[in-house]
């Protein structure tokens, strides 16, 4: 549900317009002010405020690998805690750049990876864990995602610290997450210890008359500053957290960097196993990851 709210103006009467230029003007302004005060933000802060720090515009030739001081790849078929089909790969059939975009493909194909798991599906999943983190900020990117039952795109961060606190512990920020069977629709949420899994603190955005998200590329972002989320589609603010939306007993781990990642999982406990009516290969398209610091306070 979109937090904003819409105004109606009644029409001004015609004594109104008996009034001086100088009185007109006065209360124009006045009244534009009234308005702006009881609007709720609906956009995303003005853009002064942020000061662009990591970035991928994901230019390179057709086919190249994407930049391997930025992105490294998770590899295997283990199920990755979510009961998924797909082994992820590194190889250009699954992760390439394409018309200076990131293309993360999942395949239906029998493979075998190192783990020496075989799955039938491959894709990809890249993340700056070890490359770039950062606490706090706005985590933008331009993203059309693929559709299917089954299919299960994410652009997302978990805490670097992951290695010795473990998860949910470290925490998790899923800035965007689609399950094929809701085409219309995207998730963010929150994780962390006692409210992990299904009890993450999500919300939902819908696109307006029944538009698919696959059908077009659009911007998901969050600002994440100390004590608060603000999750966007389209630079429309859709939903705000805090500290005050966690469960009783439970504490806000994310005050420390978080890392980068993108991928595009196949089946597993949330989204469901594809079926007849998934058609494959499947592609995520990423047109740029835009990571920013704020530059001014915050108010």
């Amino acid at each position: 549900m979109n937090e904003g709210r819409a105004f109606h103006f009644k029409r001004m009467p015609f004594a109104l317009l008996t009034i001086s230029g100088a009185r007109l003007i006065v209360l124009v302004a006045l009244v534009v002010t009234m308005f702006l005060t009881a609007c709720p933000t609906a956009y995303a802060t003005s853009p002064p405020v942020w000061k662009l720090v990591w970035n991928d515009e994901f230019d390179g030739p057709n086919g190249a690998a994407v930049d391997s001081n930025k992105w490294s790849f998770d590899i295997g078929g283990k199920g990755w805690g979510n009961n998924e089909l797909e082994t992820y790969t590194r190889r250009a059939a699954n992760a390439d750049l394409e018309g200076g975009m990131l293309v993360i493909t999942a395949l239906k194909e029998t493979f075998t990876g190192p783990d020496n798991i075989t799955r039938n599906y491959t894709s990809a999943r890249l993340l700056t864990r070890n490359k770039f983190s950062q606490a706090y900020g706005r985590f933008e990117a331009r993203i059309k995602i693929p559709s299917g039952q089954g299919i299960w795109p994410a652009f997302w961060m978990l805490g670097n610290n992951i290695d010795t606190v473990h998860w949910p512990n470290c925490g998790e920020i899923d800035i965007m997450e689609n399950i094929g069977r809701e085409p219309s629709i995207v998730h963010g949420t929150f994780h962390g210890p006692g409210y992990s899994g299904g009890n993450g603190i999500g919300a939902t955005y819908t696109l307006p008359g029944g538009q698919r998200f696959s059908d077009d590329f659009h911007t998901f972002a969050v600002e994440w500053e100390p004590k608060v989320m603000r999750f966007y589609v389209d630079g429309l603010l859709y939903k705000t957290r805090t500290p005050a939306d966690l469960p009783s007993g439970t504490s806000w781990v994310f005050d420390h960097p978080f890392f980068i990642i993108l991928n595009v999982a196949v089946g597993g406990g949330w989204p469901g196993n594809p079926d007849a009516t998934t058609v494959f290969p499947q592609r995520m398209l990423i047109d740029y990851v835009r990571v920013y610091q704020r530059s001014s306070p915050s108010t």
